[in-house]
Parts: C-alpha cells; structure tokens; sequence
C-alpha cells in the first residue's frame, strides 16, 4: 500500500525529496524547509524572467509538488523589473528573507545544478534562449 493510497502523489512526493536532498546537500543544510524556500525563491525569479510559453514548457518537466510552488504567486505577463545578475541575486534575497536564512547566490547554484540533473538539456538550452545575458550565466554547467 503506498503512502497517500495514490501513486501519482506518492511519486511526486518522492520526486521532491530528491529534489530537496540535492539542494539541502550544495547548501550544506539538513534543513528541508531552507531547501523548499530556495527552491521556491530560486524558480520564481526565474520564472518571472521568463516568456508564457517558456514557463509552461519549463514546468511540464517539473514534479507536480515543484510546479504547484513554481506556479504560486505567478501573475502571468507582470513585468520583471530585473536583468542583470545582481538584480536577480536581489530578487531571490526579497523572496527568501524572513523564510531562510540562506545566501542568494548559494541559492541560485543549488537550484540551478538541480534543475540541470533533472531537465532535459534542450529544456534548459530554451531556457537560457530567452534570458538576458547577465542570467545565462547560473545555467552554466562550469558555474554551478
């Protein structure tokens, strides 16, 4: 008998504890909570960098638990003042403050690495396709 007595949330809820072990492991925390917050902050700045179509392309590869926080608090269309590097590491600084006390860019590196173990390397090249130049960089395999 599985957990919930459904195998698509049993699956799911697995999928995102790997997910949350690989991110709580580069961020040298046993805090599953700070993993989930980084991940949350991580891909939604990420997420509001990105055309409608690229979200959608972007979360049909994610865990259904993952896509449901990649999703919250998405206002389709809504501007993302932020381009460069340092605006993005701001962005992930606001979303993440008073939830995790983790370091944006440690943040980032994590995720990303994460996204990249899980994503499909055509997914994460279209990804890379519609972001500015200053971002591309934490999707560079040599960076994270």
């Amino acid at each position: 008998m599985s957990a919930t007595g459904l195998e698509v949330f049993d699956r799911t809820i697995h999928l995102t504890n790997e997910w949350l072990l690989e991110i709580m492991t580069d961020l040298g925390t046993n805090e599953r909570v700070h993993a989930w917050h980084a991940l949350h902050a991580v891909t939604s700045a990420l997420r509001d960098r990105m055309p409608v179509a690229e979200v959608a392309h972007l979360s049909a590869q994610l865990p259904l638990l993952v896509r449901g926080l990649f999703y919250e608090g998405w206002r389709p269309g809504a501007p993302a003042h932020y381009r460069t590097r340092d605006e993005f590491l701001n962005r992930v600084r606001e979303l993440l403050e008073g939830r995790a006390p983790v370091d944006a860019e440690r943040a980032c590196r994590a995720v990303f690495m994460t996204l990249q173990h899980h994503v499909t390397p055509g997914e994460l090249d279209d990804v890379r396709a519609v972001l500015p130049a200053e971002l591309k960089v934490f999707l560079e395999p040599a960076l994270v």
